[in-house]
């Protein structure tokens, strides 16, 4: 079970679409890449999608920024 993901973890991707990985599909929003461009720690929640045709299919979710200590604005 994939319960979170990183930047790494999804080949740094550029631009924002639907991306297939080795546990499904990701659709990754300009929204998402903007929060990885400023936190290129950080690692996003999955949330499963309903599919139509059952496929396992992914949006990013809740962030968490990673080790606050990289991150002087978030108190470290």
């Amino acid at each position: 079970m994939i319960g979170k993901v990183t930047w790494q973890r999804v080949g740094r991707v550029t631009e924002p679409g639907r991306y297939m990985f080795t546990f499904g599909w990701v659709n990754i929003s300009a929204e998402d890449l903007a929060i990885w461009k400023q936190f290129p720690d950080a690692s996003f929640a999955l949330v499963r999608m309903l599919t139509a045709d059952g496929e396992d299919e992914f949006h990013l979710g809740a962030f968490d920024p990673g080790d606050p200590d990289d991150h002087p604005s978030l108190g470290g």
